[in-house]
């Protein structure tokens, strides 16, 4: 009986080490937590301050209304690179965005469990961390090549294919999470599978697949790598989908390389109105998953 009651008495200060001890632990991971979490954010607003400190100094309506300077000019703007960004994105989006959307359909609702899904989702996942030059130098090889220069449709071909992957994952993880049950209460009505999948999946997961085409748009809108191969740039105004179009990510890179002052003071510019352009479309996804986490 005294070894019974002595027992938990001589183990007690153990626990109490042994609790110390992990106690001490736990504070040394969560302050180097904590210490990496502020060294990244201290990065972070030393980019975004510098970004923001150089972009607004040159920013004026001229930006907006006049075309890139030439050589050694004082005057100009970026209306010709904003307009063939702008035009490039949304073929890219359009073009890509409904292959995302149907192709990750079929993986949620279709093929969920078939082989081919299985091959799919592998390749889906390859093109989501390929980088973004080697698909510029896939469509330079596919596209480029054949049509014996460089285009707008080719930079927004490219830029599709990017957007596919990210449409196919948001669409196949969005459609899964709607209950099965929907899906059984309207087939037991006698409604057409694609009638269930129009009317109940799309629209119970209409906040998510949005969210998707926005995160996408996000992701191509200051790709660089890609144009380089593709669409290049000009100094002109052009609306010829078949040429060389002006475009933000290219006309950064070459006037940030240039010895002329003014040139760079609008790469500043150009990399602060792409940056808002993404924390925007950020911001919108963000708030159309909170709501449909409310609904």
């Amino acid at each position: 009986m005294t070894m019974s009651i002595s027992s938990p008495l001589l183990a007690r200060p153990a626990a109490i080490a042994l609790y110390a001890k992990r106690a001490r632990k736990d504070k040394l991971v969560r302050g180097l937590c904590v210490f990496a979490a502020c060294f990244g954010l201290l990065f972070l607003s030393l980019i975004l301050f510098t970004l923001f400190w150089n972009g607004f100094a040159g920013l004026a309506l001229s930006v907006f209304t006049e075309m890139t300077p030439p050589p050694g000019s004082k005057t100009g703007g970026l209306a010709n690179a904003i307009y063939g960004s702008l035009i490039m994105t949304m073929i890219g989006v359009g073009i890509g965005a409904p292959l995302g959307l149907f192709a990750g359909t079929y993986l949620a609702e279709y093929g969920r469990h078939a082989k081919l899904s299985f091959y799919v989702r592998f390749i889906n996942d390859i093109l989501l961390s390929a980088p973004s030059i080697v698909i510029g130098l896939f469509v330079y090889a596919a596209v480029v090549v054949p049509m014996g220069g460089f285009s707008a449709l080719a930079g927004s071909l490219a830029l599709a294919v990017i957007v596919v992957p990210v449409v196919v994952r948001t669409t196949e993880d969005m459609l899964l999470l709607v209950p099965d049950q929907l899906r059984e209460a309207a087939s037991a009505l006698g409604l057409p599978r694609f009638y269930v999948i129009r009317s109940i999946a799309y629209k119970a997961s209409r906040a998510g697949l949005i969210t998707g085409v926005l995160l996408a748009t996000a992701r191509i809108a200051g790709e660089t790598a890609p144009l380089l191969f593709t669409a290049l740039s000009n100094q002109f105004w052009n609306t010829n989908l078949l040429a060389t179009m002006a475009n933000l990510p290219v006309t950064i890179n070459n006037f940030v390389q240039s010895p002329y002052e003014y040139w760079r003071q609008l790469a500043w510019t150009g990399a602060l109105l792409i940056t808002l352009a993404v924390l925007a479309l950020n911001i919108i996804a963000r708030l159309l998953a909170a709501e449909r986490k409310k609904s």
